[in-house]
């Protein structure tokens, strides 16, 4: 189940908001399609993000995968624990899993995002 309280890209990142601070990692459905995560490339704090740009990739035993950013904005902190251990994104994607903190340029830019009834809607039928 998606958290509710998160916006979705189809691209199957999440964001969620604290403050004025949005975190961004990948959904549980996107860490199944992966498989067993095996290495995350993050940006370094005080680069700049692009709304539906990639910010960085993961690799798994499956693919590899680009990471696109939900919002625009400045990179405030990378999860150096999932770099260390990425198997973390696929035991816990929307908690400890998590990539990049972020803070946005422009925050409606989470009107254009999914919501979790809409993002559950969007993968089910993949």
């Amino acid at each position: 189940m998606n958290p509710e309280d998160y916006k979705y890209t189809q691209e199957h990142e999440w964001v969620r908001v604290e403050g004025d601070v949005a975190v961004v990692g990948i959904t549980d459905f996107a860490q199944q399609q992966l498989g067993d995560v095996v290495y995350v490339e993050l940006p370094e704090p005080g680069a700049g993000v692009e709304q539906n740009q990639p910010f960085g990739s993961i690799d798994s035993v499956k693919t590899a995968s680009d990471l696109y950013s939900p919002l625009t904005g400045e990179v405030l902190e990378a999860n150096e624990n999932v770099n260390s251990d990425p198997a973390l994104v696929n035991s816990d994607p929307y908690q400890e899993g998590w990539m990049i903190k972020v803070r946005p340029s422009d925050v409606s830019q989470l009107d254009s995002l999914m919501t979790s009834e809409q993002y559950a809607e969007y993968i089910k039928d993949m």
